[in-house]
C-alpha cells in the first residue's frame, strides 16, 4: 500500500511498492504502516502497489495548512474529491495475468469513472450518476484525482471554466482554464466558480492517447446542478468541450502551464549547480517469442525499458537487500545515459533496437546530490506519453518539450524562476520532460511509469540514496513486523 505522494522522509520502509521496498502482504497477514508527512500540502492519494489492484484499491489524502496558516486563495464554500477511474467487466487481476500470459497489449478498460460511477453515458448507472450540488455565485474546491490505471485524461465541465491553484500537494500559481490533462497517480486542485446560468451540466473525462495504442474511447459524465429555485433544466444537460483524443499539443500545453506560487509564504528551492546530470530513455519494446507466439506485433511479447533496461523484479527486496547487504539481489550499474545512441524519435527506426536487456539495475546517488534528469521518449515499437512518477520525493519540473531533447538549446529555455512541484510528469509522446531534485532523503526509492501496463512491462528503475553523515541524515532502523518474503 503506498500513499502517492508521500515523502516518507527517512523511513522507506511503508513506501509500499513490491519488491522495492517490501515483499507482498501474504492473504491474511498482517503489516503496520507508519506515514510521515513533511512539507505536503494539499491532494494526493493512496493505493496498492501490487500488480494492478491500485484499480480498485485507492482512495484520496488531504493536507490541510496548519492552524496558523490558510490557503492561498479566498476560502471555498465547500471542497469535493473528484476521483476519476477506470473500471472492467473482468476480475482486474485476471486482466493482469492475461497481459503478462500472451505478452500482447491488455484489454481496454469498458468505462471509465467518477467518483466510482460510469456516468450517463453508459447503459449501466444512469440512476446512480455522480451529482455535485452548487449554489451560485459560491466557489467550490475540486480535488481532482486520476486513479485511472491505462490512461491520461481530459477533463471538463460545460459551460465553466476552472482555476487550477494546486498539483500534487503543491499550490500553483492560478491560471484558468477551459479543460485540465490529468494522468495517472496525478492531482490537480481546481475553483470552481457557480456563475453560469442556474441549469444541469455535464462535467466529463475521456482519454487522451498520444500514442497508436488501443484505447477505451468512451466518456465518463457527472452532474454539475445548480441548488436555485424557479428555473427548469434543459431536457439533456451540457456537455462540455473537450480536446481530440490524440490532441498531444493540448495535453502539452496544460502541463507546460502550471508554475509553482513561489510567494514568501511558499518559497521554492530549484538547484541550480548539478552535481549528477542523467539522461534516461523511456521505450516500449518487444521481446522474441519461440515460433512468434505471443500476442504483441508479429508474434513479439511487448516489454518497456528505462536506457534500454527492463527492470526484473528480485527475490526480495531492494530495501531489505541494501540495509541487510544481501548479496545478488540487484547491481548498481544503472546507466545515467543510453548505451546507444539514436535519432530516439524517427518514424522508422531498426528492429534491432526494440530489443532491451532484463536486469535489476539501481542508480546510486550521494546524499544531497544535485539531479538533473532528462526524460526522453522513443519511437520504439509505438511512441506514447510516459506519466513518470518517483517516489520519496517532489522534483521541479523545469522543461518540457517534443521532438529530441536538444542538449545546447533546450536548456536556455528552462524554468529556474517559478517550475512547478510534482512528483509524476507526463513526458510528452516523443518529446521530453527534465526534472530537478536534491536528494536529501536516504533510502530506496522506486521509480516507474505510471501507465501499470508499461509498469509491468519494465519501465521502472530505482534510487538507492546513500546516508549522509549525523543522525539526522540516516535511514530510520525497520519495525518488527516487515512482511516476510
Amino acid at each position: 500500500m503506498s500513499r502517492h505522494g508521500v515523502a516518507q522522509p527517512r523511513y522507506p520502509w511503508s513506501d509500499g511498492p513490491e519488491y522495492i521496498t517490501q515483499c507482498p502482504i501474504q492473504p491474511g497477514a498482517k503489516f503496520t504502516q507508519k506515514i510521515i508527512f513533511s512539507k505536503e500540502e494539499g491532494t494526493l492519494w493512496w493505493h496498492a502497489h501490487s500488480e494492478w489492484d491500485r484499480a480498485t484499491v485507492h482512495g484520496p489524502i488531504i493536507i490541510y495548512p496548519n492552524k496558523n496558516n490558510n490557503y492561498p486563495f479566498a476560502k471555498p464554500h465547500a471542497e469535493i474529491p473528484i476521483i476519476l477511474g477506470e473500471w472492467w467487466k473482468v476480475d482486474v487481476g485476471k486482466l493482469y495475468t492475461q497481459a503478462l500470459q500472451t505478452g500482447g497489449e491488455p484489454n481496454a478498460s469498458d468505462a471509465y469513472l467518477i467518483n466510482g460511477q460510469p456516468g450517463d453515458l453508459y447503459p449501466c448507472s444512469k440512476s446512480e450518476t455522480f451529482k455535485v450540488m452548487v449554489d451560485y455565485g459560491k466557489t467550490y474546491l475540486l480535488r481532482l484525482i486520476n486513479s485511472g490505471v491505462q490512461e491520461i485524461l481530459f477533463f471538463a465541465i460545460a459551460n465553466h471554466k476552472v482555476t487550477v491553484v494546486g498539483t500534487d500537494a503543491s499550490y500553483t500559481k492560478p491560471f484558468t482554464t477551459d479543460y485540465v490533462t490529468i494522468s495517472p497517480g496525478q492531482t490537480i486542485d481546481l475553483l470552481l466558480h457557480a456563475n453560469q446560468r442556474p441549469n444541469h451540466y455535464y462535467m466529463a473525462a475521456t482519454a487522451y492517447v498520444g500514442g497508436a495504442v488501443p484505447y477505451d474511447n468512451t466518456t465518463t459524465t457527472a452532474l454539475l446542478q445548480y441548488t436555485n429555485r424557479g428555473y427548469t433544466p434543459s431536457s439533456t444537460p451540457l456537455f462540455p468541450n473537450l480536446p481530440a483524443h490524440n490532441d498531444t499539443n493540448a495535453s502539452v500545453h496544460f502541463s507546460g502551464s502550471l508554475r509553482s506560487l513561489a510567494d514568501k509564504n511558499h518559497p521554492i528551492d530549484v538547484p541550480l549547480r548539478i552535481t549528477t546530470p542523467l539522461f534516461y530513455t523511456v521505450s516500449v519494446n518487444t521481446f522474441q517469442c519461440p515460433n512468434n507466439s505471443c500476442a504483441g506485433p508479429n508474434g513479439t511479447r511487448l516489454a518497456a525499458s528505462i536506457n534500454n533496461i527492463s527492470f526484473v523484479n528480485p527475490s526480495i527486496d531492494i530495501l531489505q537487500a541494501y540495509y541487510y547487504h544481501v548479496n545478488g539481489q540487484f547491481g548498481t550499474r544503472f546507466p545515467s545515459s543510453p548505451p546507444l545512441l539514436f535519432n530516439f524519435t524517427a518514424q522508422n527506426l531498426p528492429l534491432y533496437l526494440q530489443t532491451p536487456k532484463r536486469g535489476t539495475e539501481v542508480k546510486v546517488l550521494e546524499y544531497n546530490a544535485t539531479v538533473e534528469l532528462v526524460f526522453q521518449g522513443t519511437n520504439l515499437v509505438a511512441g506514447d506519453d510516459h506519466p513518470m512518477h518517483l517516489h520519496g520525493y517532489s522534483f521541479y519540473v523545469v522543461g518540457l518539450g517534443l521532438g529530441n531533447f536538444d542538449k545546447d538549446k533546450d536548456p536556455l529555455k528552462y524554468n529556474l524562476v517559478d517550475p512547478p512541484l510534482q512528483n509524476t510528469i507526463a513526458v510528452p509522446v516523443n518529446g521530453w520532460a527534465t526534472i530537478r531534485f536534491k536528494a536529501d532523503n536516504p533510502g530506496v526509492w522506486f521509480m516507474h511509469c505510471h501507465l501499470d501496463r508499461h509498469m509491468s512491462w519494465g519501465m521502472d528503475t530505482t534510487f538507492i540514496v546513500k546516508n549522509g553523515k549525523g543522525p539526522e541524515a540516516q535511514i530510520l532502523p525497520p519495525p518488527p513486523d516487515m512482511p516476510p518474503c
